[in-house]
């Protein structure tokens, strides 16, 4: 597909070549934007068809200078100049131009070595006694039947070679894709900066929500708690003297009641970073929400080492949400959680119920909250949630190599 799609790069770039040398006569003006938006379609069918086949994503660039209203003469010549400076276009022209030679060349190299091993294996064992003498198959003369048996095992050797070949030249062609086809490093540093700035801006509000739970938290519960128990205290201490049974059961009473406050404090503090996050790493953490859930969760974790401290946080509460969400809304029974250190690295979490799927990620915070949490990390948030399930989120957090002695896992963001 890749290689007959080669046909269509040269004659699309060309065509534009074409457009451009018309630029002096003042014909090319009003034929290079339909020309250019032509090169584009092409060039992202490319980045899906990458995408698609390998997994790998290339950036596009910056969308080509929109019509004017009206789509008059007169404005399809304001537009041409503006094309010109569209520095996603000239990359385009210039992946055109390479593509035929490069990437189209090195995916016809597999598909012509099962061409070439079929034509021996299946054609010249039904021809070599009509093509004579000067009859050759690679470097074997096809001259009696023995040497026709060579040429039928060269032929399926070359066949299975291409057919080997091919997933790599495959993976190789995405590699050059990418190189040539993602934006512009310019367009790149601009999006860069403004994912930066967005993300920056959540985790600012994130902070000042989280303080602002925080107080409602102790002021609501422990503060509160703390309050009546010195209150209950000198209650008591008052009828010590006169009436210590109601001073006794005015002590069990405050007993009670800072008992309360001590759980409320423990609970603060696990919603703020968990003890057994901290001392025993993401994945023991992520065994006790599977044991504190009454669905049947079964965890997966296979890590080398300790992750840093935030990406370790962010995975746990990312995991958390899921599980909660699974819990209230999917209907399932059954959660399964894989927890590795995917290349990249990045850390990759996969949480599969077996509910009845339909989960809409645009609805509800939960899964928002998800993402901005990832999104301070440059981490991702895949969800698949086909009607009739069964639901797969997929989290992904770049991060360094872990160690087994020191936190080195961090996020980018």
């Amino acid at each position: 597909m890749l290689s007959l799609a080669a046909f269509a790069t040269t004659a699309v770039g060309g065509l534009v070549v074409g457009v451009l040398l018309l630029l002096p006569v003042g014909v090319g003006f009003p034929l290079l934007p339909p020309a250019a938006l032509a090169l584009r379609r092409l060039s992202d069918r490319y980045r899906s068809w990458t995408l698609r086949w390998t997994g790998t994503r290339i950036s596009p660039p910056e969308p080509l200078a929109p019509e004017d209203p009206g789509g008059r003469t007169g404005n399809r010549h304001r537009r041409a100049p503006r094309i010109l400076g569209d520095e996603g276009f000239w990359h385009d022209l210039r992946w055109a131009w390479l593509e035929p030679w490069t990437g189209a060349l090195l995916v016809a190299l597999p598909l012509a070595l099962v061409d070439y091993g079929l034509f021996g294996a299946l054609v010249q064992p039904l021809v070599w006694r009509l093509l004579g003498d000067g009859n050759w198959y690679a470097f074997i003369p096809v001259h009696s039947t023995a040497t026709m048996l060579a040429a039928l095992l060269l032929g399926l050797a070359f066949t299975m070679a291409g057919l080997r070949l091919a997933p790599t030249a495959l993976r190789w062609h995405a590699r050059w894709s990418r190189r040539v086809l993602s934006a512009p490093y310019r367009t790149e540093l601009e999006r860069r900066i403004e994912h930066l700035t967005d993300t920056r801006a959540d985790a600012l509000d994130t902070q000042a929500a989280e303080l602002r739970r925080i107080e409602r938290d102790l002021h609501d519960g422990a503060q509160a708690r703390l309050v009546a128990l010195g209150m209950t205290l000198d209650r008591a201490s008052l009828l010590l003297d006169t009436d210590p049974r109601a001073a006794r059961a005015l002590l069990d009473e405050v007993r009670a009641t800072s008992s309360r406050a001590l759980k409320d404090l423990r609970d603060l503090v696990h919603g703020i970073q968990p003890p057994l996050l901290a001392d025993r790493g993401l994945g023991d953490a992520v065994r006790s929400l599977a044991l504190d859930s009454f669905l049947d969760v079964l965890v997966d974790a296979q890590l080398p080492g300790r992750l840093q401290a935030p990406v370790e946080s962010a995975g746990y509460f990312a995991v958390s949400e899921l599980l909660a969400n699974a819990a209230k809304h999917s209907g399932g029974r059954r959660v399964h959680i894989r927890i590795e250190l995917a290349g990249g690295p990045v850390l990759r979490i996969t949480v599969t119920d077996d509910g009845h799927g339909g989960a809409d990620p645009s609805r509800g915070s939960g899964l928002h909250g998800v993402r901005r949490r990832l999104s301070t990390f440059d981490g991702s948030l895949d969800l698949h949630s086909p009607p009739g399930g069964p639901t797969t989120a997929t989290l992904e957090i770049p991060c360094a190599s872990p160690s087994p002695k020191t936190s080195s896992c961090s996020g980018t963001g």
